[in-house]
């Protein structure tokens, strides 16, 4: 036979606790004429049947049909009037729940107006507090049958994100431009969050976006994208593409003498020696004649320099090419 219940509080309810039920499973026999006793940051909520019954507020309170006025029938019905009647208790914590965190389980995937397209995660904090407890137990509890604070943050975090990806997709055009827009997503999306929450009688406080982070794969396109702009020529970064690619190629022999693997070695040398001679034949050829009365113009020697710059970092030309080359340019000047 179930325990009956004559004093019901929940005195060691955590800091970060959203909601205790009281009994944890089941339903509880409780007394007419049982003492609850509510602390302070606490609310209690009978709930009985799917529906709740009555709200307590902090202090100490006698269960009477006074109080709880959907019991009058039920208790009219049995002999005595303190003869148990079952239902939950579920004391709710009114507390600023602060430092809360959300995250993306997977990716988001957006257009990016560099990159065409890439993939981020998105993590932060946000705090709310319970406005409407017996609102809350209701959607919650009786709707969703969530008990735990795990359920409820989880529900909460899923909210979140959804409203953070169609925020991202209506209004980000490159994700290098995402670090200077947190403030305004962060604004924009507790707007979009506040009816959402005031729905299961919680009113979101703050919503913090720390980071948004592209995944190993956008990382890679991103440095691809540097280098095209640190080489500053499409061409040259093509043919260094390619040839890197053949050299890899040529790493990757098997046996010693493998006749095919020193063929794209040596596709690799010839290919890296024409961009090569084609870049530095550019800079240091004269300029072709042209009609007496419109010279052409040197060569700009920095321009030079800075094509000889991108053949050093792209590892085409070695270090000591690159100063004397360096050195022939700086003597023209």
């Amino acid at each position: 036979m179930a325990r009956i219940l004559d004093v019901i509080e929940c005195p060691d309810m955590g800091a970060e606790e959203i909601v205790r039920r009281i009994p944890e499973s089941g339903a509880g026999d409780f007394r007419i004429g049982s003492q609850l006793i509510v602390r302070e940051g606490q609310t209690a909520v009978f709930f009985r049947d799917g529906k709740a019954l009555d709200t307590f507020q902090p202090g100490r309170h006698t269960i009477t049909t006074a109080n709880i006025p959907l019991l009058v029938n039920l208790v009219q019905k049995i002999f005595s009037g303190s003869t148990p009647f079952t239902a939950e208790c579920y004391f709710i914590s009114m507390r600023d729940l602060l430092d809360q965190r959300w995250g993306t389980a997977e990716p988001i995937t957006l257009r990016d107006s560099v990159l065409r397209m890439v993939r981020v995660r998105a993590h932060g904090t946000y705090s709310f507090v319970v406005a409407d407890p017996q609102l809350f137990v209701g959607q919650i509890v009786g709707a969703r049958g969530y008990y735990s604070t795990q359920d409820v943050t989880n529900y909460l975090r899923s909210m979140i994100i959804n409203r953070l990806t169609d925020l991202l997709g209506e209004n980000t055009t490159s994700i290098l431009d995402l670090p200077a827009m947190f403030e305004e997503i962060s604004a924009a999306t507790r707007v979009k969050l506040a009816d959402d929450f005031a729905a299961i009688g919680l009113q979101l406080k703050r919503l913090y976006i720390l980071s948004v982070s592209p995944t190993e794969e956008t990382s890679k396109a991103i440095d691809e994208a540097a280098s095209i702009g640190a080489i500053g020529d499409m061409d040259a970064y093509v043919k260094f593409k390619a040839a890197r690619a053949v050299g890899d190629a040529a790493n990757k022999q098997g046996a010693a003498g493998d006749m095919t693997a020193i063929g794209l070695g040596l596709g690799t040398s010839m290919a890296a020696g024409q961009v090569l001679a084609q870049s530095i034949a550019s800079s240091s050829k004269p300029a072709a004649a042209a009609p007496a009365a419109a010279p052409a113009a040197a060569p700009d020697p920095l321009e030079t320099l800075k094509q000889l710059k991108g053949l050093l970092d792209a590892g085409l030309i070695t270090q000591a090419e690159y100063d004397d080359k360096k050195t022939e340019v700086l003597k023209r000047m």
